[in-house]
């Protein structure tokens, strides 16, 4: 019995050996699954980089692809006029509207509620024109006041005088709190972004007759 005994602790001292060999080799096996999980998330975590890189590229892109040519589009202020604008004055209102008097008109100006009869040409800020009376071939009647325009172009008309020639500089608060859409031959205008305007007062129906 006393063998037996003896046979036995024998055989769990091996077994004891033989785990401790194994153990070092199932340590080094998990080190080893760690390594490559941290590696593999490495390499994932670079791929979202590069992938929000390129993302971040394609605005950058698009500024700098071409936009569809304009011209042939009437316009208030060519470029002569555009080259002269810096040496005009700029006025500023307590608003934020902005402008500069291209042409100085003369007699009255628009009482609140009177209607006037006016070109207008508006514009991004780049110049990329959106709407025009003058492709259109006639003016817009437009009641000073009245909510019928944007208010920067209801502001800007109502010190203005007939045949008057101004450009107005629009902040974002005062244009389309909506934005447009681009149409065919027309650039997107977003949300609440400042727009230019340039406008030509014909005339004062009922002010001029009375003269």
């Amino acid at each position: 019995q006393a063998a037996i005994t003896g046979k036995m602790q024998t055989l769990q001292r091996q077994a004891f050996k033989g785990t401790a060999r194994v153990a070092p080799n199932a340590g080094r096996a998990a080190k080893l699954v760690v390594r490559a999980s941290a590696e593999q998330s490495r390499r994932q975590m670079l791929m979202g980089v590069a992938a929000g890189a390129a993302l971040m590229m394609r605005p950058n892109e698009a500024l700098a692809s071409p936009v569809p040519s304009q011209e042939g589009i009437k316009v208030l202020c060519d470029k002569e006029c555009v080259d002269k604008l810096e040496s005009l004055e700029l006025v500023t209102l307590p608003s934020g509207l902005q402008y500069r008097d291209i042409v100085v008109g003369k007699g009255p100006t628009p009482p609140t509620g009177f209607q006037v009869v006016a070109h207008y040409v508006a514009m991004t800020p780049s110049g990329r024109v959106f709407e025009s009376s003058l492709d259109k071939g006639k003016p817009y009647d437009i009641r000073v006041g009245g909510a019928q325009v944007i208010p920067g172009l209801d502001e800007g008309l109502q010190t203005m005088r007939p045949g008057g020639v101004r450009r107005l500089y629009i902040p974002g608060n005062l244009a389309f709190p909506k934005g447009l859409k681009a149409a065919a031959g027309r650039p997107s205008v977003p949300a609440a972004s400042p727009v230019m305007f340039d406008v030509q007062l014909l005339y004062i129906p009922g002010l001029e007759d009375d003269e």
